[in-house]
């Protein structure tokens, strides 16, 4: 009787590369003028209305200590996360702040390489990156990177591409 010889799991290591330092002044700053939007609707509807009941102001008041909460520590918190790397085998991202995505394509899978860098970001110096891949998840972004940096790893990953066997399907 033979016995299955189960391998032994391996260990992902995190990928290598942390996004640019100034990802974390952007984000706070895509992140509070968005919620100032929302907090200033709140407090325009809060004023509007002439008898508030009791609960109106809890509402207000933890709608602005959510919005402090996510101005102050999200950003932080994303940038300790945020890691990418490219090999000549596969793209490894890991993002979030309250959850944790993880995803590796093998480069023989990459069908297309776009970088995006929005007026906000451009004021940043920062670039980001989606690598379009034969998955059904869908593409895999790199937000923040240095725009030098963009620009180098889409000259890499078009030269890496090129050479690599496959089809990307």
């Amino acid at each position: 009787m033979t016995e299955a010889i189960t391998p032994a799991p391996v260990a992902l290591r995190a990928p290598a590369h942390r996004v640019s330092p100034r990802a974390v002044g952007y984000w706070r700053t895509s992140a509070l003028l968005g919620d100032l939007v929302l907090v200033a609707a709140a407090v325009l509807a809060y004023a509007l209305v002439p008898e508030r009941p009791w609960w109106a102001t809890v509402l207000l008041v933890l709608l602005v200590v959510g919005v402090v909460v996510h101005v102050v520590a999200m950003p932080t918190i994303r940038y300790r996360v945020h890691r990418w790397e490219v090999s000549e085998l596969a793209i490894h991202t890991l993002s979030g702040w309250i959850g944790r995505e993880t995803r590796i394509a093998p480069i023989s899978r990459v069908q297309t390489v776009d970088s995006r860098q929005g007026a906000l970001m451009r004021l940043f110096g920062l670039a980001s990156l989606t690598v379009t891949t034969a998955s059904a998840a869908g593409p895999i972004t790199i937000d923040c990177l240095d725009a030098d940096t963009a620009r180098r790893l889409v000259a890499q990953l078009t030269e890496v591409t090129a050479a690599s066997e496959g089809d990307a399907t």
